[in-house]
This record gives structure tokens, sequence and C-alpha cells, in this order.
């Protein structure tokens, strides 16, 4: 058997459709190499993914900031500046993609820079305490998270340029599953506990790994046969960028998509407090965390291919479902907490209910990164993430707001706010146009 032929018919068994070939929304030249372009962008995404399961913001900087004694004021600022830092700069980075008639490169170069930032992590791992070693962090970041949006604001290009609009929702769905296998591996580690106390071998090694993950992925995007596109607008640099923040103005059906998407924020915003509810209610041990982690894992395992085919038919739908289902877990949660609080200090019930979250969170994810990228061809597209990921990077910083509430409301008071955003996004989203029957 060729490698070509190996290539389609393990293409085929993935999409698992009897029309494996049809392509919809990409050039006929394209629809060539679709099945060799599927398995890359696959792989590479794979790869980032676990490179994104290694530089964890929420577990893997905090302990190695902790256990190198850097001030505890710096961890609040890690994951705005992993979030935000990536959304952020798009605006301004979409001009000079739009010059590019081959964009791969871009994603590419974003895949390296966060290599090469990873891995100056790992030497701070080594040599840096306290201060210095939180400040070089920090730094670190503010670099890996601008690399990132590179990637960001290119990947959804290539993808509209290289896989058909009927495949586009499964290939995110198998990256996504391959996600949740790798962070149950990580769980199960902290679950032997080869990643407690303050071993700067293993921390150097896993922030190693994670560079060598995104050198590869890049190594392999770069294979990617893309074929020249549309390279107007992209002349007037920040100006002609600042210009594009009118489509909120003209287009309507992208305005609706942009605020549907602000109120699904709420599916993240959500799974910090019902980490805190639960050490709060119970002791804070590795086990615990463990068990968030794993069931973090376990959501994208399972649901990362059903939403993935789901979101094939339709996006829209996908987010609709998934909004119902976020704000239906966090009015569980309240619900347990005002009427039967014992039931928090039993160790599953929390770990469940975040299983249940993470499920809808994948769908909100998946289902609006398939809609944004069908919902437009060429440099449109490119207009609509770039413009939509530095507003949402705004509206996140904002967002972090919310907490400012718990002294008043309390943690279930927040969850509450924050699910009654997701009936709000629900039914936004139940009034987008549908992008997948063109």
């Amino acid at each position: 058997m060729s490698k070509q032929t190996l290539t389609e018919d393990i293409y085929e068994k993935l999409v698992n459709t009897e029309d494996a070939r049809a392509c919809k929304a990409i050039p006929e030249e394209a629809c060539r190499e679709v099945p060799g372009n599927f398995l890359r962008t696959l792989i590479s995404s794979f790869l980032s993914k676990l490179g994104d399961a290694l530089v964890n913001p929420k577990i893997t900087l905090p302990w190695l900031m902790q256990s190198l004694g850097a001030p505890l004021w710096m961890l609040g600022w890690l994951v705005p500046i992993r979030e935000s830092g990536s959304m952020l700069p798009q605006l301004a980075i979409a001009s000079a993609v739009r010059r590019l008639a081959i964009r791969k490169w871009v994603w590419v170069l974003g895949s390296v820079l966060q290599a090469v930032a990873i891995a100056f992590v790992a030497v701070v791992a080594y040599t840096l305490e306290g201060s210095s070693a939180g400040w070089a962090i920090l730094g670190l970041l503010v670099v890996f998270s601008l690399a990132r949006g590179l990637s960001s604001v290119s990947s959804k290009d290539v993808l509209g340029k290289t896989i058909p609009k009927q495949r586009r929702g499964s290939l995110n769905g198998w990256a996504e599953s391959g996600a949740g296998l790798i962070t149950l591996v990580v769980a199960a580690l902290l679950m032997s506990g080869l990643s407690t106390g303050g071993n700067r071998d293993l921390y150097a090694a896993g922030f190693g790994l994670a560079a060598l993950c995104w050198l590869l992925a890049g190594g392999i995007f770069s294979g990617i046969k893309e074929f020249p596109g549309e390279t107007d607008g992209g002349r007037n640099g920040l100006k002609e960028a600042l210009g594009r923040v009118g489509l909120l103005r003209t287009d309507a059906a992208f305005r609706h998509f942009l605020l549907t998407r602000a109120l699904m924020l709420c599916s993240a915003l959500a799974a910090p407090f019902m980490v805190v509810l639960a050490q709060q209610e119970m002791e804070a041990a590795l086990s615990l965390l463990a068990l968030f982690m794993a069931a973090s894992g376990l959501a994208s395992l399972v649901s990362g291919r059903f939403w993935g085919r789901f979101a094939d038919t339709s996006s829209r739908r996908v987010m609709v479902s998934s909004g119902l289902m976020t704000a239906g877990t966090g009015l569980l949660v309240c619900l347990i907490t005002w009427f039967a609080r014992d039931w928090l200090s039993v160790i599953w019930v929390l770990p469940v209910l975040y299983f249940l979250l993470s499920i809808a969170h994948q769908g909100v994810r998946l289902g609006r990164k398939t809609y944004v990228v069908n919902m437009a061809e060429g440099n449109r597209r490119t207009d609509y993430v770039s413009v939509g990921n530095t507003l949402i990077g705004v509206i996140l910083l904002l967002m972090g707001f919310i907490s400012a509430l718990e002294p008043w409301i309390g943690i279930s008071g927040v969850i509450l706010v924050l699910s009654l955003m997701g009936l709000a996004g629900s039914l936004m989203a139940s009034r987008l146009p549908e992008v997948e029957q063109d």
C-alpha cells in the first residue's frame, strides 16, 4: 500500500462518511490534497494541545512559580495573560496576514516562537528563584501568548482554505478527543504523585517536552499543501485593521455571533469557581485537583468527536445545546449549594458536575470555532477571526471583574450569574442563521 493510499484510507476512516471525497467551499486543486492536509492539520493540532496540557496556566505554571518562591500576587496574572494576550493583538496581526497569499507559515512561526518561549521557562526553572523567576515567567508568557495569537489568526484561515466545510468540525473533534486523552495521562501522573514537590528536573523536563511538541507541530504544519489566496486589503497596516471594527456596525450576522460568543464565555469563567468551591468544602489535596483534571480530560475524550460530527451538521445548534448544558449544570450546582450543601463534601459530586460543565465547554468552543470558519470565505474570514478575537480578549478581561461580586453574593451567586449568561447565549445562538447548509 502506497503512502498516498494509506493516507486516504486513514482519512476516510476518520471522517467515516460515504462522501468522504466531497468538497465544499474550497477550490478543486485543494480538494485533491484534502486527505493529507486533514492528517497534517490533525497531528499538528494534537501536538499543540499536548503542549497546552503540559503548560497549564491553572495548574502547572502556578505550581512552578510557587516552588520557585515567586510572589503570590503574580499567580493572578497567569490566566489573563495566557488567554487575552493571544487575542488582543490579533486585529493588528491580521493586517500583515492579509498580505500573504500563503498563510501557513504564520502558524509555523507562531508555533516555533511558542516553543522558544517555553524552552526558556525550562531554563528559568533551573536557574532563577523568587521575584526574578516570577518576572521572567510572566515575561515569557507574554511572548508565548503573542506567538499564540499568530497561530490563532492564521489557523482558521488555513483550515478554511484546505479542509471542506463538512469536515472541519470532525477535524476539531478528533483533536479535542486526543487532547482529552493526554489530559487524562497528566491527571494520572498527578494521582501517582509524580508531580508533587519542587523537583526542578521534573518541571524542566515537562516544559522541555512541551517545547518539543510545538517544534514538531510547526514542522508538520509546514507540510500542508496550501494554495495562494486573496491578498487584498492588507496594505494600510494598523489603520486598515482598526477600520475593520466597522464590521460590527455593517455586518449584523457577525455582530450577532460576537454577542453570542461573549455570552458563551460563561462556560470557561464558571470552571474556576467550581474548583474554588471544592477547595472550600474539601481539603485541597493533590488527589482532588487530579480528579478535576481527569474530569476535564475525560470530557474532551468522550465528547470531542460527538460535538465535531454535530458541528458538521449545524454548529449553530451545537452552541445552543452546549449553552443550555452550561446553564443547567451551573443551576444544579447552585441548587445543591443552597438546599443540600452536605453533598458538596462528597468527593465525587463536584468533579462529576465539572465533567458535565467540561463537556458543555467543549461544545461551546467547537461550535463557535466551526461557525466562524464556515460563515465566511477568504479575507472576510480573516477579518471575522481577528476582529472577534481582539474584542473577545477585551471582554474577557472585563468579565474578570465578575469575581468581585463574590464577597456580596458568594460563589454560588457568581455561578448563577454565569448560568443566566449561558441561557441568554443559547437564545442568541438559536437566532443565528445556519452556515453549514450553504
